[in-house]
């Protein structure tokens, strides 16, 4: 075989090989260039079909009230979703202490939190609830003997048995916006 035969078959088999791996370098590129970079499009794209998370339902919800030692003239409101499927806890409760109760415990809007909390089925959501002022300047005080629990949104309500019947309320009672962590709604 003459060199120029040589040269030319050598050019011919190095042109095929090139022409190989461009073809392979081209799928490999088609097959990765979906943004999530695993080969199919389909793969990690949300189903049309799941439902938009709703409000709790407070008839799904277990409620309980407890005394905490600190801060001084606090309980925290707990409250477990029972339904099981995830629900978001609107803004914060509603709450009346006494069956007198002119108007709803205000709430202490710094302690809003960045997110709307959502609640998975068995998990639970806190509301810390200020009693009374801790250095006795509030007024017009009262025992409260029941405690009435609503959700923003809602007409339904829950009665919550107080920790030990009664509990002193004066006119500086507050509720936090549910959080999902108990530090944060006793901050």
């Amino acid at each position: 075989m003459s060199i120029t035969a040589f040269t030319a078959r050598r050019a011919r088999t190095l042109r095929l090989a090139a022409a190989g791996l461009t073809a392979v370098a081209a799928l490999t590129l088609t097959a990765c260039n979906n943004n999530e970079g695993t080969g199919t499009e389909s793969e990690g794209k949300p189903d049309s079909s799941e439902q938009e998370i709703g409000p709790c339902d407070i008839n799904k919800l277990t409620i309980g009230v407890k005394s905490v030692q600190r801060p001084v003239n606090y309980m925290v409101l707990e409250v477990n979703n029972h339904a099981g499927v995830d629900c978001n806890m609107p803004g914060y409760t509603i709450l009346k202490f006494g069956e007198d109760a002119q108007a709803a415990t205000p709430v202490y809007e710094d302690s809003k939190p960045q997110a709307v909390v959502t609640l998975a089925p068995g998990k639970t959501a806190y509301a810390g609830i200020r009693t009374s002022s801790a250095d006795g300047s509030g007024q017009n005080g009262y025992k409260a003997t029941s405690l009435e629990v609503f959700l923003q949104g809602s007409d339904d309500s829950k009665s919550v048995e107080l920790p030990g019947g009664s509990v002193y309320i004066d006119d500086t009672p507050q509720v936090t916006y549910w959080q999902s962590d108990l530090a944060n709604a006793l901050d």
